[in-house]
């Protein structure tokens, strides 16, 4: 028999002598190398959870344009492209307008956004009935603008674009044999007022024809001959002296004014009625935050009623990664030169580091502890080992072992117990963790094969500690003194 397997021998033969003993060693090593691999899994686990539960509170990113610069989807997705596809849950464009319901006179924020993405970056939103398709007309209304028009599912509203003046200098446009349109809001009813116009050879004004069908049945008569002929001949900006208002129509007649003086060049001059779309409600949008106070559209619709496409405000991002990688990624979009600016919504990112970071000093807390304690438990059952075995080992010592075999024994009991300890504590440990991450964060974990070694190793280091105390008491003992029976 060689020494290796004599060794083992002596070794499984003691531990199984003292049954009892060995196995309340055995529970503790098993109980520490629970709480570490479960504790550990959790640990290493807990980013991705925390990080899942807090993109449920909204997005922790916006794109936005940088200083004079015009958001686009192409600008976006570019933007979009710098950050790794696996960290982005959700991208949710929108561009904001104002849009007019003529029947009610008022005027409400509408959102041109995708609703798939919506659902990723806001899981937030309670949603009474559904959200709009894209291309068939269907809006989300804000349950305090569904209150106060006193809307239901199913029921149609007429939106109407409200215009607003045409950036840049309308008077680069203003060339001879030019063809102009412009609207502007009149201030009696909120509504657009639309104007074609042709300029002469001079730059002169040579025709003009109204749109004022958003208006009063006075307001309307600004589209008559009798009306619009003053302003034949005359060179535009025009003054408040240049052009008479409408008896009984003042606000419409300055909004005729208004619009010519930000008129630009169009292929094609648009109505009222071309501004204007049908859509039918099919959802009714509940937050408890400002969105309920605003109208969502699809972005192809409002496309449609704006008649402006690719066009943003801003995007949100919900975007996975600690905080370092989030301020990565903020810097290498601001720094693109792309024309968008990257910033990171605090309130959302500030907490979720907060919490990790708490969160993982208690794992890393509750962990020494109970090492602390399972070193405790194995040394105190090994000293009581060491009181039953001095005949033993003052015996052996009298016959000449010496104390590094001793020391080997007892160190290699240890080791064994740590070695059947980690293993099961491992197993144990997944399945602890399995369970608090499906009661706690409501999804499932995967098996860390690398925490398999790492637990074993550290079971076996915490019972080869244990055992430092017992071995020097072991060793200490006197022959002579134990075989007089003192």
């Amino acid at each position: 028999m060689t020494k290796r397997r004599m060794f083992l021998r002596m070794i499984t033969a003691s531990l199984l002598r003292r049954r009892s003993r060995m196995l309340i060693a055995l529970l503790s090593i098993a109980v520490g190398a629970t709480i570490l691999s479960g504790l550990v899994t959790i640990y290493y686990d807990v980013p991705r959870q925390m990080g899942a539960q807090f993109r449920k509170y909204g997005a922790n990113m916006l794109l936005m344009p940088g200083d004079g610069e015009v958001l686009t989807a192409d600008k976006a997705e570019a933007a979009l492209s710098l950050i790794p596809e696996e960290s982005v849950l959700g991208a949710t464009p929108y561009r904001y307008v104002r849009l007019d319901m003529a029947l009610n006179q008022q005027s409400f924020t509408a959102a041109g956004t995708d609703f798939e993405q919506v659902q990723e970056t806001s899981p937030y939103f309670g949603v009474e009935g559904r959200y709009p398709v894209p291309g068939q007309r269907e809006v989300l209304v804000g349950k305090e603008v569904a209150q106060s028009l006193n809307l239901r599912l199913n029921r149609q509203i007429d939106l109407t674009y409200q215009l607003a003046a045409a950036e840049g200098d309308a008077a680069k446009d203003w060339v001879p044999g030019a063809s102009l349109s412009g609207a502007a809001i009149s201030e009696f009813n909120n509504q657009p007022v639309f104007i074609q116009a042709t300029l002469d050879e001079q730059g002169n004004i040579a025709s003009l024809t109204v749109d004022a069908s958003t208006q009063t049945d006075i307001g309307q008569q600004c589209e008559q001959e009798s009306y619009t002929r003053q302003f034949i001949g005359k060179a535009l900006p025009l003054s408040d002296a240049d052009v008479d208002t409408l008896t009984g129509a003042t606000m419409t007649s300055q909004a005729v004014r208004e619009a010519l003086n930000t008129a630009r060049q169009e292929g094609q001059a648009l109505s009222a009625e071309e501004y204007t779309k049908t859509f039918t409600v099919v959802g009714i949008l509940q937050t408890g935050g400002e969105e309920e106070t605003y109208l969502f559209l699809s972005q192809e619709d409002l496309e449609a009623v704006t008649r402006e496409a690719g066009r943003l405000d801003v995007v949100e991002l919900s975007v996975t990664g600690d905080a370092e990688q989030l301020d990565e990624y903020v810097k290498a979009i601001s720094e693109s030169g792309l024309g968008v600016t990257a910033r990171l919504v605090k309130r959302v990112t500030k907490s979720e580091a907060s919490v990790l970071t708490k969160l993982q000093s208690l794992v890393f807390l509750v962990t020494a502890v109970v090492l602390i304690l399972t070193m405790i438990c194995v040394s105190t059952t090994m000293m009581a080992v060491v009181s039953e075995r001095r005949r033993e080992i003052g015996l052996r010592k009298a016959l000449g072992a010496s104390d590094g075999s001793i020391r080997a024994e007892f160190l290699g009991e240890g080791m064994f117990l740590g070695l059947l300890g980690g293993v099961l504590g491992a197993i144990l440990g997944f399945v602890f963790a399995q369970v608090v991450s499906v009661n706690v964060f409501g999804s499932s974990i995967l098996f860390q094969w690398l925490l398999l070694p790492i637990t074993v190793a550290v079971c076996m280091l915490i019972a080869a500690l244990s055992c430092l105390l017992p071995i020097k008491r072991a060793i200490a003992i006197d022959p002579a003194l134990v075989l007089k029976g003192e």
